[in-house]
């Protein structure tokens, strides 16, 4: 930023990329796309100077606790199913050993002799 200086354009000195170009003597546009290094440079000096959080940062945080609250109820919900899984394998355990002592316990019934 050394071939341009910021101008403030409001008393909240709040800066923005069109003064920037009027200041560096090009077009809008063509600081935003040619010009990415003072682009660059001119927003990190924003936010530093205004203590500021650029928006896709917010979004990005705001994703990112979403996210992380989705895992840990994912991880509850896992262990929650591991419970369930132990659980119905010991119940078809006590069912099937039930049946198999069942059918030693049967007397089957013999056809009357005629």
């Amino acid at each position: 930023m050394a071939r341009c200086t910021m101008i403030a354009l409001s008393p909240a000195a709040a800066r923005v990329a069109a003064a920037l170009a009027v200041e560096a003597g090009v077009h809008r546009m063509a600081l935003m796309k040619r010009h990415a290094d003072l682009k660059i440079e001119f927003y990190e000096r924003i936010r530093t100077e205004t203590q500021q959080i650029p928006e896709t940062e917010k979004r990005l945080r705001q994703t990112v606790t979403r996210l992380k609250s989705t895992v840990s109820n994912q991880r509850e919900e896992i262990a929650g199913l591991r419970q369930s899984v132990t659980n119905l394998t010991l119940a078809s355990a006590v069912l099937i050993r039930r049946e198999e002592s069942a059918a030693d316990n049967v007397v089957p019934f013999r056809p009357p002799l005629t």
